[in-house]
This record gives structure tokens, C-alpha cells and sequence, in this order.
């Protein structure tokens, strides 16, 4: 099975059917809408990567940089792989490509987070070089 990574750059109806596909496997948050992925899309400080088995897109991760007086940092964020997909290493290409981006954009560092329950997820995160810190992350919903 051949593997291949993209930055998305267009919203097309392959690419918002793959979004709807995958999103609901990673969380009960909405999907975007058109318009919102055609932000997200546009947004040169927020890179949506898909990745593709056989020419099917079956993953998605976004990374998010900023930049503040420490220097630009990055986030990882809602990264999925399709349940048909897990096991071809995709997961993997999709984290190498936005290392890739983050370091060629002068990042310090990338950041993510990863619930417990998601273990291969984690395997996978510490395997290709991130280390678990500790640290408090709180969130306040709005």
C-alpha cells in the first residue's frame, strides 16, 4: 500500500468527506463547515496534512504555529487516522511532515496532547522522538 502526505491546499468535496469521515473517529466536536475549512485551508499559520493509502485520503493532522516573544511555537492537533487505515503508517507520516514544517519555520519545539486511552497513539508520539512532560494543561471552555 503506497502511503503519500499533502498539505491541503484547496477544499474540495473529497477533501470535506474526508473530514466529516475521520472527525467523528477522533471526537464528538462538529465538523467544519465549507466555509470553515476553507479557513482553516487558507490560513497560512495553520496547515491542515492529509494522508493517503492507495490515493484515498485516510488521515488528517493540523498544525498550528504562533509566534510570541519566546519565539514561534507549534501545535499538533486533532490528528486521526481512518479505523481501515491504523497499522500502514500513516499516523507516523503525517507527525514526520509536520516536524518538518515546524523546523523549517524556525519552531522551537511542538507541542501535543494525547489522552491515556489513546495508546498506540501514544506508543507512536513517544517512538518517533516526543517525550511526555510534566506539566498541567488546563483549558477553560467558553
Amino acid at each position: 500500500m503506497v502511503v503519500s502526505i499533502e498539505r491541503a491546499k484547496a477544499v474540495s468535496d473529497e477533501l470535506f468527506e474526508a473530514v466529516h469521515r475521520l472527525l467523528p473517529q477522533l471526537s464528538s466536536a462538529s465538523p467544519p463547515s465549507i466555509e470553515e475549512l476553507q479557513a482553516i485551508v487558507d490560513d497560512r499559520d495553520t496547515v491542515l496534512f492529509v494522508g493517503r493509502a492507495d490515493g484515498r485520503i485516510v488521515g488528517m493532522l493540523t498544525l498550528a504555529m504562533f509566534r510570541i516573544p519566546t519565539g514561534v511555537k507549534a501545535w499538533i492537533e486533532d490528528v486521526v487516522v481512518d479505523d481501515s487505515a491504523r497499522g500502514l503508517g500513516v499516523g507516523e507520516a503525517l507527525n514526520r511532515a509536520a516536524l518538518d514544517l515546524a523546523r523549517s519555520r524556525q519552531a522551537k519545539a511542538v507541542s501535543l496532547t494525547s489522552r491515556p486511552s489513546r495508546e498506540a497513539a501514544n506508543r507512536l508520539y513517544q517512538r518517533i522522538g516526543f517525550v511526555q512532560r510534566e506539566t498541567n494543561v488546563y483549558r477553560y471552555d467558553l
